[in-house]
């Protein structure tokens, strides 16, 4: 039996008390891209109480390279 991969990785972050994960549309191709965009955003809000990052079926829209997200041109794709 095989199992379906995660086609990308997504971050979130409690930044309040009411303890609810919240996202946006950033999806990244690998996990540490995406571990390492949420810890960014952790060192520049002030109010992040947790962070994590969670497997979607959504397509990657950015790679994070040297500290800056790099838009994922998916117009550009050829077969």
């Amino acid at each position: 039996m095989q199992t379906q991969q995660s086609k990308s990785f997504a971050p979130e972050v409690i930044a309040d008390g009411s303890g609810k994960w919240c996202g946006n549309a950033l999806r990244f191709p690998t996990r540490e891209e995406a571990e390492a965009n949420v810890r960014d955003l952790e060192m520049r809000w002030f109010a992040v109480r947790d962070t994590r990052v969670v497997e979607s079926d959504d397509a990657p829209t950015y790679r994070y390279v040297d500290g800056r997200l790099v838009p994922i041109a998916s117009c550009k794709r050829t077969r």
